[in-house]
C-alpha cells in the first residue's frame, strides 16, 4: 500500500514537472525564473540581515543573529539530506528533459534555494509581521522557479520549504532562550 502511494506520488510529480517544462513559452518563463532563482543564491539574505542590523534598532540585531543561527542549523541538515538521499536531478532521471541552468550540485532533494528562501521569509515574518505576504510570496516564487528551470521536482521544493521553516523556528526558539 505504501509502495503504491509512493509510485502514484512519483507519477503525479513527474507529470507535473513535465507539464511545467512543456509549456509553449517555457524558454521565456525560464528567463524570468533564472532571475528570480538567482536572487535566492544567498547574497540578498546577507544584505537583508546586515541592513536590518544597522538600520532597525528594535529587532535588527536579533533578526541577524536568528538568521545566522537558523542557517547554521539548516545548512548541515540540507547537506546531509542531499548526500544521504542522493536523488538525481530530473534531467538525469527523465529522458528528453533538460535544464535551463547548470545546477550547483548533482542531487535535487531537498531544494536548498527553497529552504533558504523560506527560512528568511519565516524569520522576517516573525520579526516584521506586516511583511508576511510579500516574504512568503517571494520565497514561493523562488521555489517555483527551481521547478520551471528544470532542476527540481515539486517534492524537492516541499521538502526544502519544510526544512527552511523548521530551521527558522529552531533559530527563533534558540534566540528566545538567550
Amino acid at each position: 500500500m505504501i509502495a503504491q502511494f509512493i509510485k502514484s506520488a512519483q507519477s503525479w510529480e513527474t507529470a507535473l514537472f513535465c507539464w511545467c517544462l512543456s509549456r509553449k513559452h517555457a524558454s521565456e518563463i525560464a528567463r524570468i525564473s533564472r532571475q528570480v532563482s538567482h536572487t535566492g543564491d544567498g547574497h540578498l539574505y546577507i544584505l537583508a540581515g546586515l541592513t536590518a542590523c544597522y538600520f532597525e534598532k528594535k529587532y535588527g540585531v536579533e533578526f541577524l543573529v536568528t538568521g545566522l543561527i537558523a542557517f547554521a542549523i539548516e545548512l548541515p541538515v540540507y547537506l546531509f539530506l542531499k548526500n544521504f538521499i542522493k536523488r538525481d536531478r530530473p534531467n538525469v532521471t527523465l529522458k528528453n528533459t533538460s535544464t535551463f541552468i547548470i545546477p550547483s550540485d548533482k542531487f535535487s532533494f531537498p531544494s536548498g534555494h527553497t529552504a533558504a528562501a523560506l527560512l528568511m521569509a519565516t524569520i522576517a515574518s516573525y520579526y516584521y509581521p506586516h511583511l508576511i505576504y510579500p516574504c512568503i510570496t517571494y520565497a514561493s516564487l523562488i521555489g517555483i522557479s527551481r521547478i520551471l528551470l528544470g532542476v527540481h521536482y515539486p517534492s524537492d521544493i516541499i521538502a526544502g520549504a519544510c526544512l527552511g521553516i523548521l530551521s527558522a523556528f529552531a533559530g527563533i526558539g534558540i534566540v528566545s532562550l538567550i
